[in-house]
């Protein structure tokens, strides 16, 4: 059974905003050889503004700037 998307959106209304909120950024391979790259300081003020905008309170960031998206290698990753 497919669910309705209205029935996931709305399903927001029923979760509680001060419930830990994970966000996540992950390095632009344009950006790489930036260490904490621009890229990723873009994406927590925007997702910061988001949290404060909507009401989330209990939020933590999960910041991947070591490896990019493009790599497959995952041996590499410890």
């Amino acid at each position: 059974m497919i669910p309705n998307i209205n029935d996931m959106l709305s399903c927001r209304n029923t979760l509680s905003l001060d419930a830990l909120t994970a966000l996540y950024c992950r390095l632009s391979v344009d950006d790489a050889n930036d260490g904490d790259s621009n890229s990723i300081q873009h994406q927590k003020e925007m997702l910061e503004r988001y949290c404060k905008e909507n009401g989330y309170t209990n939020y933590r960031f999960y910041v991947d700037d070591g490896y990019s998206g493009t790599s497959s290698d995952l041996t590499s990753r410890g």
